[in-house]
């Protein structure tokens, strides 16, 4: 199961777990649409994996598989840099 990260990892906008505009790379690393395409022109900048959309997850699904509270940001900010 995804862990659905609540923000981006770049500008830490919020990203609900059951609406779309988050991308993911394999390691689940979190970013919002607009970051990922227009700064880190759709690759992970921690490991360097193509970015691909995060699947909503159904609001009905949400009380009994909740999403990651923990949010996890860069204080520098990020760049396409792996």
């Amino acid at each position: 199961m995804l862990e659905m990260r609540p923000g981006c990892e770049c500008c830490d906008r919020d990203l609900p777990a059951d609406a779309p505009g988050a991308m993911i790379c394999s390691f689940e690393c979190t970013f919002c649409q607009d970051c990922a395409e227009s700064r880190l022109g759709g690759r992970c900048p921690n490991c360097g994996g193509g970015l691909v959309a995060r699947p909503p997850r159904p609001a009905a699904l949400l009380s009994r598989f909740p999403a990651a509270t923990a949010r996890v940001v860069k204080p520098e900010g990020c760049s396409a840099s792996a």
